[in-house]
């Protein structure tokens, strides 16, 4: 158990910072007892689960995966040289505040420029000085963007517009250093979700967040990655969900949007998983374009257990 609460040093569409306590209703009884020794999570983005387990339980064996290289290169770097990281965060969060709006602009899209650059030369496999600048300007873009959304386009640039921010924290240098002893001896994974099933057994607890289900043709985002996850991904990670149920025994819990909010008939997810438990909680839409569409909408919870 962290003795310092961190907490996710990315704004990530779909955060689960405001259902943490519904889910936490959700858990198995198995890892209150301390049975479960182990958690594994294949879709990270800002990590708000992660972060809240930690506070709370103690697991020999963390795995954290994502599809999206840019943001497991950043846990790599907080993992790895946070206090490198700190450095060049606060340069640019010192030059950015001291600049006017004009100027703040040239700055930002000269910064989404070098980074998408960086995206085609840089190696992911080894750790390099470099790998601290990118995930440098991951964070900066991401707290200077528009709504903190990370979005790609089908070249896999980042391609989301600058945000209106009077203030905005660029460098916080005590959640990232609790970040980084949270990802003590934690094992982070940049790759499909299937590729995790060796690390899966009867005493893990899987959570699995997907890109949501978008309730409608404008509240699509689900563009972390080049590759869209639409609703032939849906299925084959329902048809995992199963497999890891019946061969691994493992414990599985899983979110996604309700489609029943804008189609009382759309019974998609209802039918993919017919036989395992299915809750619906209330939950506060994290991001839209338009303030009118930010208010209670349901969500699913869905559990083998």
């Amino acid at each position: 158990m962290s003795n310092t609460i961190a907490k996710p040093f990315l704004k990530w569409a779909g955060g689960k910072g405001q259902l943490l306590e519904k889910l936490d209703e959700h858990f198995p009884p198995e890892m209150r007892d301390g049975k479960i020794k182990k958690y594994v999570e294949p879709f990270l983005g800002g990590g708000a689960l992660f972060f809240y387990l930690i506070s709370k339980f103690n697991f020999e064996e963390i795995i954290l995966n994502d599809i999206n290289r840019e943001c497991i290169l950043t846990y790599k770097v907080i993992q790895n040289n946070v206090e490198k990281l700190i450095e060049l965060l606060s340069q640019m969060e010192s030059n950015f505040l001291s600049m006017n709006d004009e100027q703040r602009k040239i700055i930002y899209y000269e910064q989404r420029d070098i980074f998408n650059e960086e995206k085609m030369k840089i190696d992911y496999a080894y750790f390099t000085e470099q790998w601290i600048e990118h995930a440098a300007r991951m964070i900066f873009l991401n707290k200077t963007c528009f709504n903190g959304l990370y979005r790609q386009n089908s070249k896999g640039q980042f391609n989301v517009p600058m945000g209106n921010y009077k203030n905005p924290t660029i460098c916080d240098e005590k959640n990232l250093r609790a970040v980084c002893k949270g990802l003590k001896g934690v094992k982070l994974l940049n790759g499909d979700f299937q590729n995790l099933i060796n690390y899966i057994d009867e005493n893990t607890f899987v959570y699995m967040d997907p890109p949501y289900r978008p309730l409608n043709n404008t509240s699509n985002f689900s563009g972390y990655s080049k590759e869209p996850f639409n609703d032939e991904s849906q299925i084959r990670l329902s048809k995992w969900f199963k497999e890891l149920s019946d061969n691994k025994k493992a414990k599985l819990m899983l979110s996604n949007s309700d489609p029943t909010n804008s189609d009382p008939e759309d019974d998609f997810f209802d039918k993919l998983y017919a036989e395992f438990k299915i809750d619906r909680v209330t939950a506060v839409r994290a991001i839209n374009s338009k303030g009118s569409g930010r208010g209670a909408i349901r969500e699913l919870i869905i559990t083998n257990y």
